[in-house]
Order: structure tokens, then sequence, then C-alpha cells
């Protein structure tokens, strides 16, 4: 099972991520509340995976997805998007973002993007 870091400036979202990836096996390694916050813990612990939020304090997530990927070109990294938020997904995508998640989610969607993401 992946070790994850968690980036949602929601602390009810990571909290439920926290509680789906639990569930499913895998380790809630660090929980991150802004994108700063979010490329200092990646340094600090390299997880398996991260899911990140976009809209985020201080730093959002592409900017975050940026600062991890230049680090680190292999890093896996899910976005995690409200419904209306698509259409930045491909600058998230470019940014260096493997995959993402449509808000609001479910435990299945989120185990098989992460199977598909860590294949």
């Amino acid at each position: 099972m992946a070790k994850i870091l968690v980036c949602d400036d929601s602390a009810f979202m990571r909290m439920m991520l926290k509680k789906l990836l639990t569930d499913k096996g895998h380790e809630v390694i660090a929980e991150a509340g802004d994108g700063k916050q979010a490329v200092q813990l990646y340094r600090q612990h390299k997880p398996d995976l991260v899911t990140m939020d976009i809209t985020m304090p201080v730093m959002d997530g592409i900017q975050a997805v940026k600062h991890i990927h230049d680090e680190d070109p292999l890093a896996r990294i899910i976005m995690v998007t409200a419904i209306g938020q698509r259409e930045i997904i491909t600058d998230a995508i470019k940014a260096g973002a493997s995959s993402f998640i449509v808000k609001p989610f479910d435990s299945e969607q989120i185990e098989e993007t992460i199977n598909k993401v860590l294949a």
C-alpha cells in the first residue's frame, strides 16, 4: 500500500480523504493545508503519492505541483478538483500532475485512480 501526502485547505476534506485512504490500507504520512506546506512536506517525507487540491491559500495546487515536479519529475500527484474547475486540470497535467479526481468523489473512484497512477 502507498504512503500518501494529503493536501487540501479544508480540514474536513483532509479528514475525509484520510479516512477513505486508510480504510483502503494506505498510510497517510502527512497532511498539508496549503501549497507551500505541501512542497515542504513532500521534500521531508518523499511520499509514494500526493493528493492535491487546486484552490488553496499561500500557494495554489498547480504551483505546488510545478515545484514538486521540478524537484522530482517522477512524483505521482493526483489533483482533487471541484466540478467547475475541470478546465484547470489541463494546466495541472501540464505542470506534472498524474491524474485527477472530481469532487464529490467516492472510495471506489479514489482507489481506481490511485491504482492507475501507482501502476
